[in-house]
């Protein structure tokens, strides 16, 4: 992500943004006020977050729980901040269809961190999704190849847990019965 306005924007004026013609083939986000543009993801980041949303719209199938979204479906989260997840469950029971616009935390969010995401940054992006009720985030790290979940702790705050290759992603109560194991969502190296 980068910043491209310190100016914090109406809901109107980053509205116009995001519909202005010179930007039709640009994302961005809005977060704490902020807009960043969210920049074009490398194949390795594409990837990971394509397989993860295939295999939760696999499971989907077979289990209708809910809905799942590939990148580039904009939640307009209740605090103002609006983000695009890699990859995005929601829950029948939070949303029995799918509307017009999402003006709510998707119950499952995915990120894929690539090396132009600033720490602090995702930080802000993740504590976003839990403040407005999103129930497990995952952030997969490709470099490193490991996933932190996120989760609240029911008190307030939030909790995280590191999974390396030999770790399982669990849907939890979020999503019952998908597992996903942390191995498998990295692609061959040469």
């Amino acid at each position: 992500m980068v910043s491209i306005d310190p100016v914090k924007p109406t809901d109107e004026q980053f509205e116009q943004l995001i519909n202005a013609p010179e930007n039709a083939d640009k994302w961005f986000e809005m977060l704490r006020g902020i807009i960043y543009e969210v920049i074009v993801p490398t194949p390795i980041h594409a990837f990971i977050g394509s397989l993860i949303y295939r295999l939760i719209a696999n499971f989907l199938d077979v289990h209708p729980l809910g809905f799942a979204f590939a990148d580039g479906c904009m939640f307009y989260l209740p605090n103002g901040d609006k983000v695009i997840p890699d990859a995005a469950f929601v829950s029948k029971e939070h949303v029995p269809f799918v509307p017009e616009r999402y003006d709510i935390a998707p119950d499952l969010a995915v990120e894929v961190i690539s090396p132009s995401n600033k720490p602090d940054d995702m930080l802000l992006k993740i504590e976003s999704y839990i403040e407005c009720g999103t129930r497990l985030v995952w952030a997969v790290y490709p470099e490193e190849k490991l996933v932190r979940v996120w989760r609240p702790d029911g008190k307030g705050r939030t909790s995280v847990q590191k999974l390396d290759l030999n770790g399982i992603l669990d849907g939890e109560d979020v999503l019952p019965g998908f597992t996903l194991a942390v191995k498998d969502i990295f692609p061959a190296q040469k």
